[in-house]
């Protein structure tokens, strides 16, 4: 019984002398069943050290030793085991069957044996898959909160005259059809007989044609018109009624706001994406240097006495071994050996990064919003950086740029003007004091009454109001009329309600439509009642709106309002002049204007309109185009009455804002669903465009009197006709050396441009690039009448362009959320209108004028503090891992690490790791206030400019220097091995410790000499790194650890910090690693300095107060001056001028090692004593700055 058996325990049933025949019987002790009156015995059983036994049992005749099991005493179980599965007799003990192991032989190894730990190798890894599940997560649950705030909010109503939640003050007024007005139960409706013929679903929200067929009694239907006035949309709200019966007409994806739905897609910063490109790079790296290795290796071993030494002869089956899959594996292991070049940590660093830099946004008190209480929120901090890299701003209008809450300034009436609450009837009411009295004439006297008052009942009638009675808003009632019911007004349009509010002021009050008629109270409080017959609505085309009623005496009124370049080309009598003058005045102010028109209709002229109108609303095809031809025919021979000058309040700072976003060298553009009119008085008044800005239109208007193909053809000769071949891009938008082009285009025109196949396209060109070429060389468009879909759209089309220009998309509405998907970065604004936007957007705050911030500080700093995180993780994996490349060729390429497993794991994850993250947490190269003060920095970093190829190929290359000479100083400086006093040799370990310690050091004060904002917290965390490694290093290598199985680095690092040869080593080989990179920063910055670098140095020259009194421009790079032979600076002509007679004070500065002479008038006041000291600095206004 001398056989060794591997396998599950057996029984056999023969004689313990028999020979045994399987060897799938068990090694852990076999039973031997005998025949009586045999002596029982314990076959021998051995066990190899790798297996586990559950026993272990010896014959009777091995010494020293009693038949029994050792353990025995320890013993907690046992094993029955049932021969031929058979249960026992019942009542004996339970049957459960013993379950048995496989009998099959695993001896391979389930992984590659390499030459690092797979803990050393895999934890990384695991932490950063870890890190970011977690902060994804989060930020997803996040947005789950929120969309349950929505989702699970309870629905508040007005019971018994109380309201008991805010109400909307913007209202687009729907109307029932006039014949099924009187069905007011469900049970009037059921006898309802009627079709509905309309066309098919369309994303247009402004659109819908339809018509409906109502039988009667007899055979022919009575057919309706619909229009949109008739299609209550997807998550409207009723307003000025309890209920509503109507008919759903498009369910699902096929309403319109479904088709108006964008898509979430998962957004990538340019900056990830130039970490991926870097990262393939040395994914490359890697590879060839595994592949160099490996190659390398096999010629090292090509000759037999280095293959095969006497000291480590291979087994028989390593030389059986193909020659290809021993390469494959030493390529493999080279991978694993050389694997720390790619930057694993990096991506936890930037994670965490992330989103502890969110919260600085947050906590920014500036962005405090203490009428709302609110704070701006980040719900996805992965685009912090990108905030730092906007090339165009697309914003919405309504509720973004203004306030949404617009006033009556002043109305003229055939040449008088009327303001309300200062003047009326040519009297200056009081208080008034104060008010600029230019060009207010006398009163009209009792010929003008007349007019006067019809021009006030034109503004009290012409309008699509809703009255909303009895509301308490904000727990305050608002009155229409002392003593009267308290309501209040609203509308789809704001202006209509300051006009309405406006004359209500000046002594005409809007009451209600109740039964088709409209009623107002006159200045006498009479009231004055009118039927409203006929509502001509306004569209983007005809730029006016106009009603027909009825008064009480029977005559038929037409009043029409609209822009004054539609209303006066129709007008045959009138004061034009006067009226033309004074809205051309409140123009230049920045007033939005109207004009107010009107005509009296006999009884069968308005026959004849009533039968053009039902007409053409009754067409299912070319509807718009036969009611445009009907309003044309019916809105013309009219009356001027006068004009109105509305003031659309802009968002405080709104216009300061944009025009810092366009020094940035952003590009804004205004997306919005209003008239074109009221868009581009927004857009004057929020210097989008300005007074010297050449509109370019491009709109329906235009397109029906042009081809679009001549349209587009005319207005690219007229951009490029200057500019040439160059875009707007190359001019800073400043500039006065070329003219200003401002875009208008509406949502009809932008959807005949994007269609996929043009038609009477003559040249075949390509209409969208063509539209593309115009825009880029305008520096501001305005697109209005656009639906949410084509807002996204227009988006798309940019981001997608040539160029690939980063976007932001900033809207307060739903009709907005569309676009803040699509754009790289979408913000939404916590306004009047929900929260639909803030809850899909990237970021939301609560005022546009924090946009400025949020870019020119946050994203500033976002993005140089990720950038040199990203080369600074590269560089230093550089400088870690060549020199284990290196040192294979001093060790037989034999796969032998330099490093301990320990450093190989912490390097990244302790070492190294906390001064880069507090970094790019903390870091402030240019002080918060200046680049508010100096948008233009921010062109600096435009275009990912930190991240471009030289740089990082100029990071590697100071990786790879610096690694090498990490290497080869410590190995020339070890050609003498005996180091230590006592003689003893210093061995690979020790040499090893000494090059990974160099490198700690050089990579951690690198990154203290890019420090410019130091703060305790940067001295405690770069000065404890250091330190934690020294301790670490002490404590790791001082202690005999009984978890390790290798006890390699005990002693190593005291000993080698008790050789003073190592210390000079390690200072000397720091000084020379860090020393090129110190001397050209040195050289570029007294060489060629950046606009950075120069405010940098006259912020240490002002002791961090540069930002109070230095005005900006003048640390701007200077035109390249030209030399003279001998080297020396021509003279400026600004130079040579006689100096003026106010006293000037010359300040002489070195600016990037040159001389350089700055003159400020009235800026420093300087004391009476010529040896002033810096106290004597007293900040006043800037004055007038000599150029240089």
């Amino acid at each position: 019984m001398q056989n060794l058996y591997r396998g599950r325990v057996g029984v056999t049933l023969h004689r313990a002398h028999a020979p045994v025949t399987s060897p799938a019987l068990a090694d852990v002790g076999r039973a031997l069943l005998h025949r009586a009156g045999d002596t029982p015995s314990l076959s021998h059983s051995l066990l190899r050290n790798d297996v586990p036994s559950a026993f272990e049992c010896q014959t009777e005749h091995d010494k020293n030793h009693k038949l029994c099991c050792t353990g025995e005493e320890n013993w907690v179980d046992s094993r029955t085991v049932y021969i031929g599965h058979k249960e026992p007799p019942s009542g004996t003990e339970a049957y459960i069957p013993q379950r048995f192991p496989d009998n099959r032989i695993i001896s391979s190894k389930l992984i590659i044996d390499t030459p690092t730990s797979p803990m050393t190798s895999g934890l990384p890894l695991f932490f950063v898959i870890t890190v970011t599940a977690i902060k994804q997560g989060y930020e997803d649950w996040i947005r789950h909160k929120a969309d349950n705030a929505i989702n699970q909010c309870p629905v508040h109503a007005i019971q018994h005259g109380k309201v008991i939640r805010k109400q909307s003050q913007k209202l687009r007024t729907y109307y029932a059809v006039q014949d099924t007005k009187a069905f007011t139960t469900a049970e009037e409706f059921d006898t309802l007989h009627s079709t509905i013929e309309c066309e098919q679903p369309q994303p247009d929200l402004y659109k819908y044609v339809g018509r409906i067929n109502i039988y009667l009694d007899r055979d022919e239907p009575i057919a309706r018109p619909l229009g949109s006035e008739n299609l209550l949309l997807r998550g409207a709200t009723l307003k000025n009624t309890e209920f509503i019966y109507a008919v759903a007409i498009y369910t699902g994806m096929e309403s319109k706001m479904a088709l108006n739905y964008q898509s979430k897609s998962q957004k990538r910063s340019a900056v990830e994406k130039s970490m991926n490109a870097y990262l393939i790079v040395y994914l490359c790296i890697l590879i060839s240097k595994a592949l160099i290795n490996t190659f390398l290796k096999y010629v090292w071993q090509a000759d037999p006495n280095r293959d095969e030494p006497w000291y480590n002869q291979k087994t028989e089956n390593e030389r059986q071994r193909h020659v290809l899959i021993r390469a494959f594996t030493d390529f493999l292991a080279y991978m694993v050996l050389f694997n720390y070049i790619i930057p694993v940590s990096m991506y936890v660093t930037v994670e965490m990064q992330k989103f502890l830099g969110s919260y600085f946004i947050q906590w920014d008190d500036d962005m405090f919003d203490e009428e709302i209480g609110e704070r701006p929120l980040v719900n996805t901090s992965d685009l912090n950086e990108e905030l730092g890299q906007v090339e165009y701003v697309f914003t919405d209008k309504t509720g973004t740029l203004t306030e949404n809450n617009m006033e009556l300034k002043e109305c003229c009436v055939d040449g008088h003007v009327y303001v309300p609450h200062a003047i009326c009837n040519g009297q200056i009411l009081p208080g008034a004091v104060g008010m600029d009295m230019d060009m207010i004439d006398s009163s009209p006297g009792v010929d003008g009454k007349e007019r006067e008052e019809l021009f006030f009942r034109a503004l009290c009638l012409c309008h699509t109001v809703q009255v909303k009675e009895e509301e308490t808003v904000d727990g305050i009632k608002r009155g229409i009329h002392q003593g009267k019911s308290t309501s209040s007004y609203i509308s789809s349009s704001p202006d209509e309600v300051a006009l309405v509010e406006g004359m209500q002021r000046l002594g005409f009050t809007y009451l209600r439509l109740k039964d088709s008629h409209m009623e107002i109270l006159n200045r006498e409080d009479e009231m004055e009642r009118f039927e409203l017959l006929e509502v001509l609505n306004f569209d983007s085309v005809r730029r006016r709106m106009s009603v027909i009623v009825r008064s009480n005496t029977g005559e038929y009124y037409m009043f029409c309002k609209g822009a004054d370049s539609s209303i006066f080309p129709r007008v045959v009598s009138g004061k034009v002049e006067q009226v033309r003058a004074r809205v051309e005045h409140n123009a230049v102010e920045g007033l939005r204007t109207l004009c107010v028109a009107y005509k009296k209709l006999s009884h069968v002229e308005y026959e004849d309109v009533c039968r053009l109108l039902n007409c053409a609303k009754l067409a299912l095809q070319d509807r718009d185009k036969k009611l445009a031809e009907a309003y044309d025919v019916i809105e013309k021979d009219f009356i001027l009455l006068g004009a109105t000058a509305v003031e659309d309040r802009l968002q405080d700072k709104a216009a300061d804002t944009i025009e810092s976003l366009h020094k940035a060298g952003m590009k804004v553009w205004v997306l919005t669903g209003d008239k074109m009119e009221t868009a581009a008085a927004t857009c004057y008044a929020s210097k989008l465009f300005h007074r010297s800005t050449q509109i370019l239109e491009l709109t329906t208007k235009r397109t029906e009197e042009q081809s679009l193909h001549d349209v587009l053809f005319d207005l690219s000769r007229t951009v490029l006709r200057q500019h040439g071949s160059m875009t707007r891009d190359t001019f800073s938008g400043l500039s006065g050396d070329c003219q200003d082009y401002g875009l208008i285009i509406d949502g009809a025109t932008l959807s005949a441009i994007l269609k996929p196949n043009q038609e009477g396209n003559r040249n075949g060109g390509n209409y969208k690039e063509i539209f593309l070429e115009i825009c880029r060389n305008c520096s501001a468009v305005l697109c209005c009448r656009m639906a949410p879909l084509q807002k996204a759209q227009i988006v798309k089309m940019i981001k997608t362009s040539k160029e690939h220009p980063i976007t932001l998309a900033i809207g307060d509405g739903a009709n907005d959320v569309s676009m803040i998907l699509e754009a790289h970065v979408g913000i939404g604004i916590m306004g009047k209108e929900g929260r639909q936007a803030a809850r899909n957007s990237d970021y939301a705050i609560t005022k546009f004028k924090h946009l400025k911030k949020m870019l020119l500080v946050h994203g500033h700093y976002y993005y140089i503090r990720i950038a040199e995180l990203v080369q600074y993780f590269f560089y230093k994996n550089v400088c870690f891992i060549f020199p284990q490349f290196l040192y294979q060729f001093f060790c037989g390429f034999s796969q032998q690490p330099l490093y301990d497993t320990a450093y190989l794991t912490l390097y990244n994850i302790s070492f190294t790791s906390l001064p880069i993250l507090l970094y790019s947490l903390m870091e402030q190269h240019i002080n918060m206030d200046i680049l508010k003060r100096d948008p233009s920095l921010y062109r600096d970093i435009a275009k990912n400019s930190l991240l471009r190829w030289p740089t990082f190929i100029y990071w590697t290359f100071l990786g790879l220097f610096d690694a090498t000479v990490f290497f080869f100083g410590a190995f020339f400086l070890f050609d003498n091995a005996t180091f230590t006093s006592n003689g003893q040799m210093f061995g690979n370990w020790t040499f090893g410790t000494l090059v990974f310690t160099v490198l700690v050091f050089t990579v951690t004060l690198k990154l203290a000499l890019d420090t410019h904002y130091w703060t305790w917290i940067n001295h405690f965390v770069i000065w404890g790194s250091l330190l934690f490694y020294v301790i670490f290093s002490l404590l790791w290598g001082g202690i005999i650890w009984p978890f390790l199985n290798y006890q390699r680095m005990y002693y190593v690092f005291m000993q080698m910090l008790s050789s003073g040869p190592a210390w000079l080593s390690i200072i000397l080989l720091i000084i020379v690693s860090l020393l090129p990179d110190v001397l050209k920063k040195v050289f570029c910055r007294a060489m060629w300095p950046t606009t950075t670098e120069k405010i940098q140095n006259a912020d240490k020259l002002y002791k961090g107060h540069l930002s109070e009194f230095t005005p900006l421009s003048s640390l701007h790079a200077p035109p390249a001056r030209k030399h003279n032979r001998r080297g020396e600076e021509s003279q400026n002509p600004a130079h040579r001028r006689s100096d003026s007679s106010r006293p000037k004070k010359m300040m002489y500065a070195y600016w990037g090692g040159r001389r350089d002479y700055r003159t400020f008038s009235s800026f420093l006041r300087i004391g009476e004593n010529p040896r002033f000291s810096g106290a004597a600095y007293a900040y006043t206004a800037p004055g007038p700055e000599t150029s240089v």
